[in-house]
């Protein structure tokens, strides 16, 4: 992606750049643990194969992935999206690193790279999302049913206008 190149961010000491493959194994574990931290009684260590393919598909697709990253180059989190649909359809951030900013700057990179607004599914029973979602301005437009899980999801979007707070 020619504008997505390493950059500091506003966050002092954190940066983001787009995805290598020397990443998806740490993309995997922080995946797993982001998840497995929201929702304990799935086993995310067994679905971590799915994930890498999933990513992988999803980017053959179009789809980036940018990682946030900080001093000491640690993985911090990562958005996966696709920047002509503006579909998120990855955000994770490591356990320890929750309200630090960096979900919230994953988003806003996704925003600005996206050529519309960004719309995505989240658990209706994932209620540290929805509020993250909800401050960013997101809006529900919809329910649906995750075929992996079979939990319920809200459908969110926000307008490519809409800056968020």
């Amino acid at each position: 992606m020619s504008d997505m190149t390493q950059h500091p961010s506003p966050i002092a000491g954190v940066s983001l750049r787009q995805r290598t493959g020397t990443d998806l194994a740490s993309l995997a574990e922080l995946w797993v643990a982001s998840w497995q931290e929201t929702m304990p009684e799935i086993d995310f260590s067994a679905r971590k194969t799915w994930f890498v393919d999933h990513l992988n598909e999803l980017e053959l697709a179009g789809a980036v992935t940018i990682c946030a990253f900080d001093g000491s180059n640690r993985l911090l989190g990562f958005v996966n999206f696709d920047p002509a649909s503006g579909y998120l359809d990855q955000i994770a951030v490591a356990p320890d690193a929750k309200g630090s900013g960096a979900a919230r700057l994953l988003l806003a990179e996704a925003r600005r790279l996206s050529q519309g607004g960004v719309t995505l599914e989240v658990n209706q029973d994932n209620p540290r999302a929805l509020r993250f979602y909800e401050r960013e301005g997101f809006e529900k437009f919809g329910e649906a049913v995750n075929p992996i899980s079979g939990l319920k999801t809200w459908r969110l979007r926000l307008p490519q206008n809409s800056s968020g707070t």
